[in-house]
């Protein structure tokens, strides 16, 4: 599981413009919904690239399933030569996403999102409607799990809404 607090801090010491787009942004809207990672879509400029990989160097970012032994390099040139991905970090799962399906990118995420304050840092989480259609676009079997609880949650903060 994701030890959510470091990555948090490091990203706000850092000024990295990111949006909280998976399982913790479920959970900041009060689901009961339980994560292992962090997943954040991130702005692709050169300089959030350099913010982005100085606040997570120090969690030792590895691909996913990565051979053990396999030399691998976490810097700006890996980011600026990809766009999604799943690292295992001394933290835990991190994925970074510079583009989000049914969302768009970083820009279109931030338009997306809401504001909260956690371990004392603001962050960008997206907002129900935002979760709803990026799991809905997603259509893994997860998401399928979640997506119920994401639409009743909706209905019972705004009975209007069908």
């Amino acid at each position: 599981m994701i030890e959510l607090e470091p990555a948090v801090r490091s990203l706000a010491a850092n000024d990295v413009q990111y949006v909280i787009v998976g399982g913790v942004a479920i959970t900041l809207h009060g689901t009961g919904y339980i994560t292992q990672d962090l997943d954040i879509c991130y702005s692709r400029t050169r300089d959030n690239i350099a913010r982005l990989v100085k606040a997570l160097s120090p969690f030792k970012p590895a691909p996913r399933n990565w051979q053990e032994g396999l030399p691998f390099i976490f810097d700006e040139s890996t980011i600026r030569g990809g766009t999604n991905f799943t690292f295992d970090t001394t933290i835990g799962a991190f994925d970074l996403l510079g583009e989000v399906k049914g969302i768009g990118t970083y820009e279109d995420a931030l338009r997306s999102s809401e504001t909260y304050e956690i371990y004392g840092c603001l962050i960008h989480a997206f907002t129900i409607d935002a979760l709803i259609t990026s799991k809905a676009a997603a259509d893994r079997p997860k998401d399928h799990l979640v997506l119920p609880e994401l639409i009743a949650l909706k209905q019972a903060l705004d009975p209007n809404e069908e």
